[in-house]
C-alpha cells in the first residue's frame, strides 16, 4: 500500500509540474512583444520631447486575470532617445537612436500593461537624463557637448537656421520659433554650435513685407502645421590675409559664416482625418470630386469634419503618464528569472551602465 501511494503522489507532483509553464523572462518573445508595443503606445502619449527608443527589458512580473481574459505585466524597461521630434509621429523603430556625438539621452520607463487579445497600455514613468559630458569626451574628445538653451548664441544660431528655411523653402506662409529642444557645440575650425528646434505655421505668406514678419502671429487653425529642425552656425569668422607682391599693400577678406538648416514639415492630424472622412464618403459617390488634405496647402479655404460614429475617439495625449529628468537611480536586481534582457545599444560607453 504505501509504495501505491508513493507512486500517486509521484505522479500528481509531476502533472502539477506540467501545468504550471514557466514565467516568461526578459528575453522572451512574449515579454519582448508587450515591452516593444508598449513604448510605442508610450510614445504615442506624449506630447513633447523626442520618442524613445527601446534598449533592453530590465525586469518584470506577470499576473494572469482570468475574468478580464488577459495578463498584467508590470515591467522595468531602459530606454534611450531617438532623433526625432515626438512632433513626428513616426514609429520608434523608424529612428535612429543618439550616437556618442549627439548628446546621447537615456532612461528607465516603470510600465503597466494589459495583454488580452492586444497590448494595452495602461500607465506609464520614465525618468531621462543626459550621458555625462565627461563620459563623451573620454571615449571622444572632440564630440559636441550639451549647451543651455538660454544661451544668447543658441538662441541666435535657431533664428538664423529658420530665417535661412524661410528663404529656402518653397511653402506658402512664413513660419515662426516655438520652442528651442536641444543645443550643443563644437570646436572645429572655430565655435560651432548646433540647435534643434520646433516651428509653426504663421498666417503670413510669402508675399509678406520682411519689414512685417515679427508680427505675423501663428495660425490658430487645426489645420496648422509644425515641423522640426535641427541648425547650424559657426559663429567666428575667419580672416585669410592676401599677399600681394613687392610694393602692393597687403589686404585681408574674411569668410562668411555658414549657417545650416534642415527641416521636416509635419502634416496635421485634423488633415489625415479629414482625409479619411473623404475617402469614405466618396467610396459612396461617383463622380464626387475628391478633397485632398495630405498636401501642404495654403489654407484658403474653410476647413471642417463631419463627426463620424466610426472614428475612435483617444484619451488626451498626456494622460497615461509623465517623463521627467532624473538622476540615474540606484538599482536592485532584477526580481525575475533571466532577467535583465540584452542590450540593444551602448554606444561605445562601457563604463556607463545604460
Amino acid at each position: 500500500m504505501s509504495v501505491y501511494l508513493l507512486v500517486l503522489c509521484l505522479a500528481l507532483l509531476q502533472q502539477e509540474g506540467r501545468a504550471v509553464p514557466d514565467r516568461p523572462g526578459c528575453s522572451s518573445p512574449e515579454a519582448v512583444r508587450v515591452a516593444e508595443e508598449a513604448l510605442e503606445q508610450i510614445n504615442q502619449d506624449r506630447t513633447d520631447g523626442y520618442i524613445l527608443s527601446l534598449n533592453r527589458l530590465y525586469d518584470l512580473s506577470h499576473t494572469a486575470e482570468k475574468e478580464k481574459g488577459g495578463s498584467l505585466y508590470k515591467l522595468t524597461i531602459d530606454v534611450m532617445e531617438t532623433r526625432c521630434h515626438i512632433t513626428s509621429r513616426k514609429p520608434w523603430k523608424q529612428c535612429e537612436v543618439r550616437d556618442i556625438g549627439g548628446v546621447p539621452v537615456y532612461g528607465e520607463c516603470e510600465v503597466s500593461a494589459f495583454i488580452g487579445s492586444q497590448v494595452r497600455l495602461q500607465s506609464y514613468s520614465c525618468a531621462l537624463r543626459e550621458v555625462p559630458a565627461t563620459a563623451v569626451v573620454d571615449v571622444c574628445p572632440d564630440c559636441p557637448t550639451a549647451d543651455n538653451l538660454n544661451e544668447p548664441v543658441v538662441k541666435e544660431t535657431a533664428n538664423l537656421s529658420l530665417q535661412r528655411f524661410n528663404e529656402e523653402s518653397q511653402l506658402a506662409n512664413y513660419f515662426i520659433l516655438e520652442n528651442i529642444t536641444r543645443a550643443s557645440s563644437q570646436w572645429v575650425v572655430g565655435p560651432s554650435y548646433f540647435v534643434e528646434f520646433t516651428i509653426l505655421e504663421t498666417v503670413c505668406s510669402k508675399k509678406t513685407d520682411v519689414s512685417e514678419l515679427s508680427n505675423c502671429p501663428p495660425m490658430d487653425c487645426q489645420f496648422a502645421h509644425r515641423g522640426f529642425c535641427v541648425g547650424s552656425h559657426m559663429t567666428d569668422e575667419e580672416q585669410f590675409e592676401v599677399r600681394l607682391p613687392v610694393g602692393k599693400k597687403a589686404s585681408s577678406f574674411q569668410k562668411r559664416n555658414p549657417v545650416d538648416v534642415k527641416c521636416e514639415i509635419y502634416e496635421p492630424q485634423a488633415a489625415t482625418v479629414e482625409e479619411q472622412v473623404h475617402a469614405k464618403a466618396d467610396s459612396g459617390h461617383t463622380g464626387h470630386q475628391h478633397h485632398n488634405h495630405t498636401h501642404l496647402h495654403p489654407h484658403e479655404h474653410t476647413h471642417s469634419v463631419t463627426p463620424s460614429s466610426d472614428l475612435t475617439v483617444s484619451k488626451p495625449r498626456g494622460s497615461l503618464g509623465t517623463v521627467v529628468d532624473q538622476p540615474a537611480p540606484v538599482r536592485s536586481a532584477p526580481a525575475a528569472s533571466s532577467c535583465p534582457g540584452p542590450h540593444r545599444h551602448n554606444l561605445g560607453l562601457d563604463r556607463l551602465k545604460l
